[in-house]
């Protein structure tokens, strides 16, 4: 079973830019265990000194 994905941007105004046209995508049979969510690396949170 193969699923599709687009990657788009909705500006304030509600206008949309595509970023990724949509493709199509496998699903992993089984997802990789993570015990946790990685560490967010945005500009943001990347100045944060824990």
């Amino acid at each position: 079973m193969t699923m599709t994905i687009k990657v788009y941007e909705v500006d304030r105004t509600g206008i949309t830019q595509v970023i990724r046209p949509e493709v199509e995508v496998v699903p992993l049979d089984r997802p990789e265990y993570a015990p946790e969510y990685p560490a967010c690396e945005c500009p943001t949170c990347s100045e944060v000194v824990w």
